[in-house]
């Protein structure tokens, strides 16, 4: 914590804003391969603090996040869950504003979980719904939203999902299951020293470009995240799958826990991230990794 990185994440934030938080997200994505690809050929720009500037906590979506649902309260767009429209595009400099101030708040709250002395969870998903929650009470319908009568929470209509092509349970189960294992796998050959832990996660970071596009991409890296931490913790591609499967069917989830029904975004993977990040660690704290499998 230092008054750079503050300044930093400021800027980032007004720059995730600017781009809008699925474009700064996607960017994030290639950041990160091209630390790792830099980082075979023996330089270390893994090591570059690049997250105050480009995390998901702070300019690389949180702001963008934020911004959007102030431009949605305020009018400036048709809806505060707008995750994709570019807010330069508004021309209304109070917007990216709002994405600076966020993104300073986003890297001190990151800051202040982070102090805890243990692992615990995924602190920079934590803080990514930390800092939505805060954007949709100030700005929004309340933390669950509100949901229509004669609709069930957890079974929205037709047309109204998360991910209207990612909603049938089996769906969730087999792109769990596969992008899971994927991930399990280059966790595991890479290694984590290199980057491998968040090589899965880059590559769905970057195809929600296609998402972006209109295509209708599925939503993976909730998935390949903590598949890969799971099977980096164990050495398992076994249990890469299991919480890749797991992270597939909470996604839903938290969805409709906090998103369907609310009028700004609150993201689901990285809820799912945060929660099942902390089941994996708990795992490994007590044990449950050392079980042999089948």
């Amino acid at each position: 914590m230092d008054i750079v990185s503050i300044v930093i994440a400021f800027a980032g934030g007004i720059f995730g804003a600017a781009v809008g938080a699925l474009g700064a997200f996607v960017i994030l994505g290639f950041l990160i391969l091209v630390a790792i690809g830099a980082q075979a050929t023996g330089a270390d720009l893994m090591s570059i603090p690049l997250g105050a500037a480009f995390g998901p906590h702070v300019g690389g979506f949180a702001a963008g996040v934020a911004a959007a649902a102030y431009a949605g309260k305020k009018g400036y767009i048709e809806s505060g869950k707008d995750i994709v429209t570019a807010l330069m595009g508004v021309n209304k400099p109070d917007v990216l504003l709002v994405g600076g101030l966020f993104s300073i708040g986003g890297y001190i709250v990151n800051w202040l979980f982070s102090l805890v002395g243990f692992a615990w969870t995924d602190t920079v998903a934590l803080t990514v719904v930390t800092s939505a929650i805060v954007a949709r009470l100030l700005w929004g319908n309340g933390v669950l939203g509100k949901v229509p009568a004669g609709v069930k929470r957890y079974a929205p209509p037709d047309g109204t999902q998360w991910l209207p092509w990612q909603s049938i349970l089996w769906q969730r189960i087999l792109i769990g299951l596969g992008a899971g294992l994927l991930s399990a796998y280059l966790a595991i050959f890479i290694g984590a020293e290199n980057g491998g832990v968040v090589f899965g996660f880059a590559i769905s970071a970057i195809s929600l470009m296609l998402l972006g596009l209109g295509v209708q991409v599925p939503v993976t890296h909730h998935i390949t995240l903590v598949a890969a931490v799971a099977a980096s913790a164990s050495g398992s591609l076994i249990w890469g799958g299991i919480f890749g499967v797991a992270a597939g069917i909470v996604g839903e989830y938290m969805a409709n826990t906090f998103l369907v029904h609310g009028d700004t975004h609150i993201d689901p993977p990285a809820a799912t991230i945060a929660t099942l990040t902390t089941v994996s660690l708990i795992f490994a704290a007590i044990g449950i990794y050392n079980i042999p499998l089948p």
